[in-house]
């Protein structure tokens, strides 16, 4: 009976084998296409899963660029994906390319996890109606809740003020920054999204910061790449749920935030922040099926905007006070500059840039320096496309070597050291380069998108990205959050340099500048000591 059993399960499994050979030879066609770009050879089933290193993809990008060139392709499973590094490859993709490359893959964990086509978002959205609408809505209410306006400077400011005090109440003693950071960059977003700000011993607030971290933790890892090629396996019952307890527990608090916030909320009254806007619009699309404003996409609206604008504004600033203490001459150098602009009296403003060249060099060049999101955000073609003469055909990942750009040898006179001057002419004016594109590409339309409102650059070599918060993204996919960010970390950094001076701490090593990798770049671990001026 046994026997009998294997022999008529024999031609099944021949079967199988035959079918998943020919879905995989299926997935693997576009490699035989004429000009596709070269990459190592797949296995089959796998791809090139066990031939990319997801612990440090940054490093391994950049051996695979060594042997393939600025255009590669990867074969992740059955998705296909092209890495593409170089400045002149990467801004031909983000900005020449911008309408045939702005989709975003499909991610079957998010959807797994509930965030379904009902819950896009503004990050990862697909490229259409429903991104359009939210792209839309985002920016403008961003504006009117103070984006570019004196009103969120003052924000900002304050919250400067409250951070500075948490510094001093370390008493010159060594503290590690990040946390007070993260709260500090946490309150402004929640300002704009709850119309709030939390004490930073705050217990739901420490726990959300908590959360926040766990989930970047479980964006990265070769578990993570194989569920989201091979989804099939996230209907193994509590995977998903245990791989990722962080972003459903980060999400769940989030829902709890909303929900607290729609019972104080007056429908009868102007909206106190974004959370009510897009209340306000989820009425008003009642009636329309098209409409992505419901209950489902603001938690991943506030998610979107909540997690992406303090994780990658704190993670900045952490690296300006890291190189602060490394190389204290600039410190010395930052500090009067604000002492001969600012002067102790009175906070930092944004109008003080275009006195602060020295300043501003010294910020962007940490953004440089950091270059913490390295591979940046994956987009896809929507359509077949010719890039450095190879085809990539519609439906492709697209992974875009920041990096590549940031630490480019012929862009930059020193790209693997800390080098302010890289922003700064003979005459010590600042310059902004081409090659400058921590937030990806194509964020400004230049002096036609902001004119006369104090652009240093407009007068000067790098026009065509602008300096001002006034300045709404332009581009596809530009980085919603620019603007804001820029204000933070020109606040953040003057007001934190006004008041203090930063030391390693007595008898502590000097800390390393080599970052860690984990979809973002982070400082390693360290202390400093805030000592008063």
């Amino acid at each position: 009976m046994g026997l009998l059993t294997g022999e008529a399960l024999w031609p099944l499994a021949v079967a199988t084998a035959v079918f998943l050979l020919l879905v995989d030879l299926m997935h693997r066609r576009v490699r035989w296409a004429a000009h596709y770009p070269p990459g190592p050879r797949p296995l089959p089933g796998l791809g090139n899963l066990l031939h990319v290193d997801f612990q440090d993809m940054l490093h391994c990008v950049n051996q695979l660029r060594s042997r393939f060139g600025d255009v590669f392709s990867l074969q992740l499973a059955w998705t296909p994906v092209v890495v593409v590094s170089g400045l002149a490859a990467v801004r031909e993709a983000l900005v020449h390319r911008s309408e045939d490359t702005a989709d975003r893959p499909p991610s079957p964990i998010y959807e797994h996890l509930g965030f379904g086509p009902r819950a896009q978002g503004v990050i990862l959205a697909r490229y259409g109606h429903a991104w359009r609408e939210q792209r839309r809505f985002s920016v403008s209410t961003l504006r009117d809740f103070g984006l570019g306006k004196k009103s969120l400077e003052q924000w900002v400011t304050e919250e400067a003020a409250c951070l500075c005090a948490a510094f001093e109440d370390q008493a010159g003693r060594p503290f590690s920054p990040n946390a007070l950071l993260n709260r500090a960059v946490s309150n402004v977003i929640s300002s704009l999204i709850y119309g709030r700000r939390f004490e930073y011993e705050d217990p739901r607030f420490l726990k959300l910061m908590d959360l926040m971290e766990e989930g970047l933790k479980e964006e990265s890892g070769l578990l993570r790449e194989v569920l989201e090629s091979v989804p099939v396996l996230l209907r193994i019952p509590g995977l998903a749920a245990k791989v990722f307890k962080g972003q459903k527990a980060f999400m769940a608090l989030l829902d709890e935030l909303v929900a607290e916030h729609k019972m104080t909320r007056d429908p009868a009254q102007p909206p106190r922040d974004l959370t009510d806007a897009f209340l306000d619009e989820v009425e008003k699309a009642k009636e329309d099926p098209r409409s992505s404003f419901n209950n489902e996409n603001l938690r991943m609206v506030v998610a979107d905007l909540f997690s992406a604008g303090m994780v990658t504004t704190s993670t900045t600033l952490a690296w300006a006070l890291l190189l602060m203490i490394l190389h204290p001459d600039v410190q010395h150098r930052v500090q009067k500059e604000i002492d001969e602009t600012i002067g102790q009296a009175r906070r930092p403003e944004m109008a003080d840039q275009a006195r602060m060249p020295f300043t501003m060099a010294v910020v962007h060049e940490v953004q440089r320096f950091g270059d913490i999101i390295p591979l940046g955000v994956p987009h896809m073609t929507s359509r077949d496309i010719q890039l450095r003469g190879f085809l990539i055909p519609k439906g492709t990942t697209l992974i875009t070597n920041l990096s590549s750009v940031l630490k480019d040898e012929t862009a930059w006179k020193e790209p693997l050291r800390f080098h302010p001057e890289h922003f700064l002419d003979a005459q010590g004016r600042f310059v902004k380069q081409a090659a400058f594109m921590p937030f990806s590409a194509g964020a400004c339309g230049g002096p036609a998108c902001c004119p006369a409102r104090g652009s240093l650059e407009a007068k000067g070599p790098g026009a065509g990205s602008c300096l001002t918060p006034h300045c709404p993204p332009t581009g596809r996919r530009s980085c919603l959050g620019e603007p804001l960010a820029r204000m933070e970390l020109f606040l953040f950094f003057t007001c934190l340099l006004q008041h203090f001076s930063f030391l390693v701490p007595a008898g502590q090593p000097r800390p390393s500048d080599h970052g860690t990798y984990a979809f973002l770049v982070a400082p390693p671990p360290y202390q400093l000591c805030a000592v008063p001026r």
